[in-house]
């Protein structure tokens, strides 16, 4: 019992040594290397969404509905490296580990965009902000910038665990195997009714997403590249 206590022990050891240094592996990464790649061609020939929905301009990604845009690849674990532009009242979304595109809302994990200066959304739940998991874990810092203004986002995924830095700090580290009910999240919040399956229970190879124009209000991207984590 001693020998297994102590095997064990020391696998936590490694485990939290290994979360502690992913936690600034991400931080500024350097996206001009081989490795990295731009998730959408310029004429988004290799996305899935409604025809007539999103456009790129000059570099500038946006939807005119609210239609999920999605990779055609699917991935497992990987950095992704973009920036966001909030307009007033935007409340949109990076969507990862989506498995199911046609329904993904339960069948996914949400990054959240969201305006917090606006009426609507400075009044939201914490975990419904800017950099929440959305519906499960708040951020730790709200420094999403005023609409109109750029924002850059960092989203590292590996195995379970979610890392979210937003403007150059880590905001939010999520680990997925930790949220095994559907209604009760562990600080003791209410999960969302339509986030139906578990967190703990999600595949963690799909497609990765982004929220359209949603209740009226447009979000924009551009600079979306990825790098596959092996």
């Amino acid at each position: 019992m001693v020998k297994i206590f102590i095997v064990f022990f020391s696998g936590m050891i490694a485990l939290s040594i290994h979360i502690q240094a992913q936690d600034t592996a991400y931080l500024h990464p350097a996206t001009n290397g081989n490795e990295w790649t731009k998730l959408f061609k310029d004429d988004l020939s290799n996305a899935i969404f409604p025809k007539g929905v999103w456009s790129e301009k000059d570099g500038i990604i946006t939807a005119t509905k609210d239609e999920a845009l999605w990779s055609e690849k699917e991935y497992d674990d990987f950095v992704l490296d973009l920036d966001f532009k909030n307009a007033d009242g935007t409340n949109s979304g990076v969507i990862v580990h989506a498995s199911n595109i046609e329904e993904w809302v339960p069948h996914s994990v949400e990054i959240q965009i969201a305006d917090d200066y606006s009426a609507q959304w400075s009044k939201a739940p914490p975990d419904w902000q800017c950099a929440a998991i959305f519906g499960h874990q708040s951020a730790t810092k709200h420094i999403v910038k005023k609409p109109g203004e750029w924002n850059h986002y960092t989203i590292t995924c590996i195995g379970k665990m979610i890392w979210v830095v937003l403007n150059g700090e880590l905001v939010n580290t999520c680990d997925m195997g930790l949220y095994k009910s559907a209604t009760d999240n562990p600080d003791g919040t209410k999960a969302p009714s339509w986030l139906s399956n578990p967190m703990a229970t999600l595949p963690l190879h799909g497609h990765i997403g982004f929220q359209g124009k949603h209740a009226g209000a447009p979000i924009y991207f551009r600079n979306i590249v990825i790098k596959e984590l092996k």
